[in-house]
């Protein structure tokens, strides 16, 4: 990686005195003058001469900024601008907390302008989920721009500073850059290897398409991450398989259907609470169309029937629970009961399940206490599962992604090399821009002294054409060799660090000074922007 941008320090002094004029201050009136407007309880005049007064003073104040900067810019050159992520996940607030931060996608375009907009910021970008809220910066100073960034969150969600920092979470540099291919990944969800994440992921680079708004190293680093995360997903498989007791559920189900009938089986499901809900949600997700819920009330079943427009789902009250069994193939109970809703005697008086069907009713009882008797195995017609048997899914699901997430880690450090390889290598374009820039001013120089000898009642426009050639030539020939040697595409490291070396014997031979005209720039940049 290269250096951290040390100008940071030297940066902060410069945007702190940008962002705060020098100068005489208006003290405010007791009333408002003709011709003024009152902002926030405060006078302020609109004379014109005062106005120009303050405009002087902002550009003088810029000015001495960009001096002093000028001054200790040397002693700051080991750092270098840093990539930074500061948020709160699941992890690590309540949803309390998480909620007061959530900016919506609409809104992400505006969030990335204000945090740019900040004196020590260059890029940003909002990851904003329900698990999580994570701000991406490349930040010219580490400790000025993660405080800028905090006071930012802070003023957004009316939440103290101080009780903020203790539930964010802040890495710098390739700890930053992990983080995020770990999260495209899934890695770091609640349920290992999850989809969605990835597709949030995809959202934040179209937006910042959309709005113009990602800087060049946060786009790369997103895209970076966003193939890490398709790489985990297809090389390791870590998606698959059930994590939850009611995803088990419906996975073992259709797994003990025959396989070509599995989405046509009537499924019912006795109990609409919490796990009852996620049953449905998960047989939304494998692809069944309907399904039949008793229950001893009709709201909870209206407020998922809201919830779900995806599959078709009954209402049966819980006096017609055996009359709804009779008509199902698969039978899932989920409730409170603290006695058996099935016995063996209420298995065997149902009807007996279509030969394409298997020929057996499927219970499967996520309750507990139980609501299906262990008895009802020993008819031949019915077979049940209960919540352990469902465990050992889980678990075992759980095991192999754990297995597939150390692997995956293989596959995110390999991206991660690659992207902070393209990142080392973007340290030279200044440099060969430079040394082209150098060369160019001494051959337009020694080009105008032999043209000034030759004479202009001597040359013709043939013979001015042939020398500005020739002395082009030379120049592009000379520096064909220096140039072939800046330029790397990071995917070596051995070839890069070659790079690194030669640009700074370049800069040394020919005194370049990049890396302090690539921070005045910045800083330039900054001022103005803090002006305008």
């Amino acid at each position: 990686m290269m250096p951290s941008t040390a100008s940071a320090t030297a940066a902060a002094v410069a945007f702190g005195a940008a962002a705060k004029p020098r100068g005489p201050s208006l003290a405010p009136c007791a009333r408002v003058a003709a011709g003024g407007r009152r902002r926030s309880g405060v006078v302020v005049r609109c004379d014109a001469g005062v106005e120009a007064q303050v405009q002087a003073v902002a550009k003088a104040s810029s000015i001495a900024a960009l001096e002093q900067f000028k001054i200790s810019a040397d002693r700051y050159m080991k750092e270098r601008s840093s990539i930074a992520v500061i948020g709160l996940s699941v992890h690590t607030a309540p949803v309390e907390m998480r909620e007061k931060l959530a900016v919506a996608e609409e809104l992400w375009p505006r969030a990335i302008q204000e945090l740019t907009s900040l004196n020590h910021i260059e890029e940003a970008a909002v990851l904003s989920t329900c698990n999580r809220m994570e701000i991406y910066v490349v930040a010219l100073s580490w400790n000025r721009g993660i405080r800028e960034v905090v006071d930012w969150m802070s003023k957004k969600s009316g939440i103290p500073a101080s009780e903020l920092r203790e539930h964010l979470f802040m890495l710098r540099d390739s700890d930053a850059t992990r983080h995020l291919f770990e999260v495209s990944a899934g890695l770091d969800s609640l349920v290992l290897g999850e989809g969605q994440i990835l597709a949030q992921v995809k959202q934040v680079v179209r937006s910042g398409q959309n709005s113009g708004g990602l800087g060049k190293n946060i786009d790369r680093m997103f895209k970076d991450a966003i193939t890490a995360g398709k790489r985990v997903r297809s090389e390791t498989n870590i998606s698959s398989g059930a994590v939850s007791v009611s995803s088990a559920a419906v996975e073992l189900a259709l797994m003990k259907l025959p396989k070509s009938e599995a989405l046509s089986a009537r499924m019912l499901l006795i109990g609409a609470g919490k796990m009852g809900k996620l049953v449905i949600k998960h047989l939304i997700a494998k692809g069944c169309k309907k399904v039949v819920v008793v229950n001893r009330s009709v709201e909870r079943v209206d407020a998922i029937r809201e919830e779900t427009k995806d599959i078709e789902i009954v209402y049966r009250p819980l006096s017609e629970m055996y009359e709804a069994a009779a008509a199902a193939d698969v039978v899932f109970t989920s409730t409170a009961s603290e006695t058996p809703l099935f016995t063996k005697e209420h298995a065997d008086a149902l009807p007996t399940i279509s030969d394409a069907m298997g020929g057996v009713r499927l219970f499967v009882d996520i309750s507990v206490p139980r609501n299906v008797s262990a008895c009802v195995s020993e008819i031949g017609s019915a077979r049940v599962y209960n919540v352990d048997d469902l465990k050992e899914v889980v678990e075992a699901n759980k095991e192999d992604r754990l297995r597939k997430a150390m692997e995956a880690q293989t596959i995110i450090t390999e991206e991660l090399k690659r992207f902070e390889a393209w990142r080392d290598s973007l340290e030279t374009v200044p440099t060969i821009k430079k040394l082209r820039s150098y060369a160019d001013r001494i051959r337009a120089s020694e080009l105008e002294k032999c043209l000034q000898k030759i004479g202009d009642d001597v040359l013709t426009k043939k013979m001015r054409r042939a020398i500005e050639e020739l002395s082009t030539g030379i120049v592009n020939k000379l520096l064909h060799g220096p140039l072939q040697h800046l330029r790397c595409d990071g995917s070596n490291s051995r070839t890069l660090d070659e790079t690194l070396e030669n640009m700074h014997a370049l800069n040394r031979m020919f005194s370049l000074d990049t890396e302090k005209a690539i921070i005045e720039q910045k800083i330039k940049a900054k001022v103005e922007k803090t002006q305008n």
